[in-house]
């Protein structure tokens, strides 16, 4: 069955993976990022690639891919992104993938700056994804939603309080979210665990995380398992 899926965090690493994978599977794909640029180019790639329905239960499918450049920091883009893709009707899997990663730290060191980045990011973003599709989501009681998370969103690390904190929170956010759904729908948090991307690197450096598998090579797997999510998942921690 064709799935309609919204990411956010499309433009590099594992957001940029698993809107390739998903699309290979036939499915499709709305996403946005930062990176104007990144857009550009999935915009190009793949935006006409028009998906054909004949699954009687889909009747209102996205015409095409669609690729838009958001900061999730700010509402007013969230909402209008949100607004285009619910035009032609709520998404089955709406994944929370965009994040931000600070340099390695100890707490009192870092910036006020980078805190407070790491937290619009990684915290507001996500709310601000979540406010903006979640009321057609439940109207039709019908959907599954993403948070990434990760090991460090579990349990604590030295030199990582910010992203901790910010991971912490999404744990929490999903939970709770998670208690005010209807039947029928599920909220999760899934933490892709050690993957080379640039996140990675900020955290082990380049040497060491060029050893761990690549954003394709993870999404490859994790594709297969976001899909398989069931309503009666609600409120896991996965994996």
């Amino acid at each position: 069955m064709q799935r309609r899926i919204a990411i956010t965090g499309v433009g590099q690493g594992l957001g940029r993976s698993l809107a390739h994978r998903f699309i290979t599977l036939g499915h499709t794909v709305c996403g946005c990022d930062l990176n104007g640029g990144a857009i550009a180019q999935l915009q190009q790639q793949y935006a006409a690639l028009h998906q054909f329905q004949s699954d009687p239960f889909q009747s209102r499918p996205f015409q095409s891919h669609l690729f838009q450049s958001v900061d999730v920091t700010r509402p007013d883009q969230v909402n209008a992104w949100a607004e285009s893709i619910l035009e032609q009707g709520a998404p089955d899997l709406l994944i929370n993938n965009a994040g931000y990663t600070p340099p390695m730290s100890a707490f009192w060191d870092l910036p006020a700056v980078e805190f407070d980045r790491t937290l619009a990011v990684n915290v507001q973003g996500v709310a601000n994804v979540l406010r903006a599709f979640l009321p057609a989501m439940v109207a039709q009681q019908q959907g599954i939603i993403v948070n990434l998370s990760a090991r460090w969103g579990r349990q604590g690390a030295a030199n990582a309080a910010a992203y901790c904190a910010s991971k912490w929170a999404i744990e929490g956010l999903t939970q709770a979210i998670a208690l005010e759904l209807p039947a029928g729908m599920a909220a999760v948090t899934f933490s892709p665990g050690a993957v080379h991307t640039h996140a990675l690197e900020v955290v082990y450096g380049a040497e060491k995380a060029a050893t761990y598998p690549s954003p394709d090579e993870w999404a490859e797997q994790a594709a297969e398992t976001l899909l398989a999510i069931a309503p009666e998942q609600n409120g896991q921690a996965l994996p």
